[in-house]
């Protein structure tokens, strides 16, 4: 059964406004299955298909002769010749949604987006499935932890117990996983960590040592939800701080990685500068971090830092699925230790929140956030302690305790 998705809505809206859309996100989130849903009267050229490929690359002056627009492309980046041809193609006609296309390598492919088809293509960014859509929500407002935000999610809250949040923390949100609930958990990220190393990483980057990045990325997923350290990375992999650096970088272009970036304007000088490092799919870390059952992870020393993992992710995949490539989201950390798991930034209004894997809120837990009432031209709006808790009440003044499925 298809599982709707909340960025198609935005897709369709960027195929009005440009000639071409693009999808990327990780290997096997679903954004083939989407686009063909939603580009089912459109011709489907599959890069995978290796004549289809040979041709792109040795004839890509034809290829759109005997592939013509409306076309979706799928795993574009393997034929980077075509974008030439593509922008040519929208100069010429000036005909919006002609091209549909979609790829799990991004660094090699957004350079040749920037480069040849700079303000002709709309992007988004699709990650694994969001909670919203494995409860059939409707709602697909960017989460905001304001009244009005919080009237219209009211309106198709779904039941998520405590146990089914733990469970989905661990397993992850990979729509075949979650589709298969008797699919093996370590069988598929085993497959998965193996396929994205040797196809995606392998392909496009100077990795020589397979084994060493692998050590890498399960370093990453232990760090989830800390300072990026890059220094304390590479010393743990056996690798030089530049390595380290270029290699999360690959983690970060390849959707598996989210940098959070500490708010900071003039005034607050005394803000760190690194920003902290979340895994966009807990299931993946806990894989790679061997947590192989929901009870040891929600039982061991970094449940905190996956709750808190999963929390941010559940709020980028809402910016994302409306087509916000970049959300305006910060956290906050000073040299006094003062510190705000996560700032949204909107309307020059910061909203900030906490993010706690306990069932009792407390008034304490929301301290921090008057720190923001001492930043001189800082308005603050309400903001409130996402947890475990069962319903959406006040902690004090405009800040609430606020339950995970209201995210």
């Amino acid at each position: 059964m298809y599982i709707s998705r909340h960025a198609e809505p935005a897709v369709e809206q960027l195929s009005k406004m440009f000639g071409a859309v693009l999808v990327a996100g990780p290997r096997q989130v679903g954004k083939t299955t989407m686009l063909k849903k939603i580009t089912k009267d459109v011709h489907y050229a599959t890069m995978d298909d290796m004549v289809l490929l040979a041709s792109a690359r040795e004839e890509s002056g034809t290829f759109f002769k005997d592939n013509p627009p409306p076309v979706f492309v799928d795993e574009i980046q393997k034929a980077p010749e075509l974008f030439p041809q593509i922008k040519m193609i929208l100069d010429r006609d000036r005909k919006k949604g002609q091209f549909f296309m979609c790829g799990s390598q991004q660094f090699r492919m957004m350079k040749n987006v920037s480069e040849s088809l700079a303000g002709r293509i709309g992007l988004i960014t699709l990650l694994g499935f969001s909670l919203r859509e494995t409860h059939h929500v409707d709602c697909d407002l960017p989460f905001l932890p304001t009244d009005a935000y919080f009237a219209e999610r009211r309106k198709s809250l779904a039941p998520v117990s405590y146990d089914e949040v733990w469970e989905t923390i661990h397993r992850g949100s990979m729509p075949e996983l979650c589709e298969n609930p008797d699919f093996d958990w370590q069988m598929f990220y085993g497959a998965y960590v193996r396929t994205y190393i040797e196809r995606d990483v392998r392909e496009l980057t100077e990795i020589g040592d397979t084994v060493k990045f692998a050590k890498f990325m399960t370093a990453a997923a232990a760090s989830t939800g800390q300072l990026l350290n890059l220094a304390s990375l590479a010393r743990d992999v056996g690798i030089s701080q530049p390595t380290a650096d270029r290699w999360m970088s690959v983690l970060v272009a390849s959707n598996l990685v989210y940098l959070l970036h500490p708010y900071s304007n003039n005034i607050t000088k005394r803000a760190v500068k690194t920003p902290k490092l979340y895994f966009l799919d807990t299931g993946l870390a806990a894989y790679l971090t061997k947590w192989n059952t929901v009870d040891v992870l929600k039982n061991g020393a970094m449940a905190g830092a996956f709750f808190e993992s999963f929390v941010i992710t559940e709020i980028i995949k809402s910016y994302y699925n409306k087509g916000i490539l970049e959300p305006p989201l910060y956290f906050y950390r000073d040299k006094d230790m003062n510190e705000i798991d996560l700032l949204i930034e909107d309307g020059g209004v910061l909203y900030p929140l906490e993010m706690k894997k306990h069932a009792d809120p407390q008034k304490r837990d929301i301290d921090a956030f008057s720190v923001l009432d001492k930043i001189p031209g800082v308005q603050r709006g309400p903001g409130g302690v996402v947890c475990l808790y069962d319903n959406l009440v006040t902690l004090h003044g405009n800040d609430r305790a606020i339950p995970v499925n209201y995210l």
